[in-house]
């Protein structure tokens, strides 16, 4: 099957990836000046009976939801544990991030991050850590 794609928007300043650093937020990452913005959610920590519809029913009460998708065993079907929700724009996106990072669904925490589906910002090196 095709890979899902994601609608992403990817804002730089003009003193280049240099300037792009994460600043740690009260449970999220706040946009600064060099700083990318997307409106690609990956959402990790999912029960294994999460839906796409209620992700998107979650998801919607922050802003204005494009796609969502709960990923899933090619051959099982039976979920993997994660999704991708993709905004309209990336306002609502990091909204999301902060509003619903750490929210309880069918009683789990799902924790909300940044999806970069650019190769050349996963391989830079910047990175959030969890550790549970």
């Amino acid at each position: 099957k095709k890979l899902f794609e994601m609608a992403e928007i990817l804002v730089q300043s003009q003193s280049g990836p240099a300037a792009m650093s994460a600043t740690g937020g009260a449970g999220g990452v706040a946009a600064s000046a060099g700083q990318f913005m997307t409106t690609s959610l990956y959402v990790g920590d999912l029960d294994f009976s999460v839906t796409d519809s209620q992700l998107a029913d979650l998801f919607s009460q922050v802003g204005q939801v494009v796609s969502v998708r709960v990923c899933r065993d090619l051959s099982t079907r039976r979920s993997l544990g994660y999704g991708y929700v993709n905004y309209a724009n990336p306002q609502d996106a990091a909204r999301a991030l902060e509003v619903l990072n750490f929210t309880p669904l069918s009683n789990k925490s799902i924790r909300v991050m940044y999806s970069h589906r650019d190769p050349s910002i996963r391989k830079s090196g910047a990175a959030n850590i969890f550790i549970k």
